[in-house]
């Protein structure tokens, strides 16, 4: 007995070091020197639909804080929503629709920062196909470009077929495209006939007569349009249960957004453009400039959601998703964002 006892000290002291160490990412938020640190992934952190979250680091807003932030990246917002909630980020930013899709599957996400009210994605058409693709009413029989299956531009596209009559995988098929330059090889290579995409992609492909624009919704007006009303788009997303745990590391972060889009609202293309890294421009400084200033109006300038934009998300969801068509009513949409803390960022 009494060698048994110091071996069962021992053996409770490392298990105790052992859970120490594995504590859970969607809970452990503080670093070594005491500063909030929260790891966020981004769904293309060189996309200017997410621009807010690396131009936030860049202008120092985070720090300023008092909040230490790792950027990681990942092509498509799908693959950002499986980091989240597996527990290995707290944060992404990505698409709002994410948060009502995975609400019917028994996941509580809330946007906690809107960043935008238009997706500011365009259908691009390739060059050969331009004029017999002029719809999305000509999609029957074509193969198109999605960032992802299950992406946002995934639910985009097909609402787009849907309102036309038609249906993905029978009428048309969706191929997984990626962005920036998987992207226009897809559509240079035939890969695809046209696509979903975003800025600095779009400008990419304008500026070289490798695509055309067939819609654009990178302002009010093309949104509402396509999708008949706002669709809220880019945002910080995060679990239920940690914005309720660590209130005060989510103001940090929601201070910083709202200031960097009061800075994106009152600056040009050009000056937001050279506040970001220069690798983002590749060897055109001038076409990122470009990309930054046609989409930048994509940005509100208070961080909050449109109540009817949101329900707009709901509605076009509810559509043709699996995952939510047929579940409307028993959706609670107010669970899905909240603009406590944009509220208090912008007092």
């Amino acid at each position: 007995m009494n060698l048994r006892t110091p071996v069962t000290l021992v053996l409770a002291a490392v298990t105790v070091l052992g859970l120490a160490a594995c504590r859970d990412s969607r809970t452990d938020t503080a670093s070594a020197g005491g500063t909030d640190h929260v790891r966020i992934m981004v769904g293309g952190i060189d996309k200017v639909i997410y621009l807010p979250a690396k131009l936030a680091d860049q202008l120092g807003y985070f720090k300023e804080q008092g909040i230490d932030v790792d950027l990681a990246t990942q092509q498509a917002g799908v693959s950002a929503e499986n980091s989240l909630i597996s527990g290995d980020v707290q944060g992404v930013v990505g698409f709002y629709d994410h948060t009502i899709d995975l609400q019917t599957k028994g996941k509580c996400l809330e946007s906690v920062v809107q960043l935008a009210n238009i997706p500011g994605e365009v259908e691009m058409v390739s060059p050969t196909k331009a004029d017999t693709i002029k719809s999305a009413a000509d999609f029957k029989g074509r193969k198109l470009g999605v960032t992802d299956l299950g992406s946002s531009t995934d639910f985009l596209t097909q609402y787009l077929g849907q309102q036309h009559g038609l249906k993905a995988g029978t009428d048309y098929t969706e191929v997984k495209a990626g962005a920036g330059s998987t992207f226009v090889a897809s559509l240079e290579n035939g890969q695809i006939d046209a696509g979903m995409t975003t800025d600095p992609t779009v400008a990419q492909l304008v500026s070289t007569g490798k695509g055309k624009v067939l819609l654009d919704m990178r302002t009010e007006e093309g949104t509402k349009a396509a999708l008949g009303g706002l669709y809220p788009a880019s945002s910080l997303y995060m679990t239920c249960d940690y914005v309720k745990a660590h209130k005060p590391a989510v103001q940090k972060l929601a201070n910083a957004l709202v200031k960097t889009l009061k800075f994106i609202a009152s600056h040009s293309g050009a000056e937001i453009a050279a506040k970001m890294p220069a690798d983002y421009a590749g060897n055109n400084k001038a076409l990122y400039e470009k990309a930054v200033g046609d989409t930048k109006s994509m940005f509100n300038s208070d961080g909050k959601m449109p109540s009817a934009g949101a329900e707009n998300v709901l509605t076009v969801l509810s559509q043709f998703s699996p995952n939510v068509k047929g579940k409307k009513d028993s959706v609670r949409l107010t669970e899905t964002y909240t603009t406590e803390f944009v509220d208090q960022a912008t007092a």
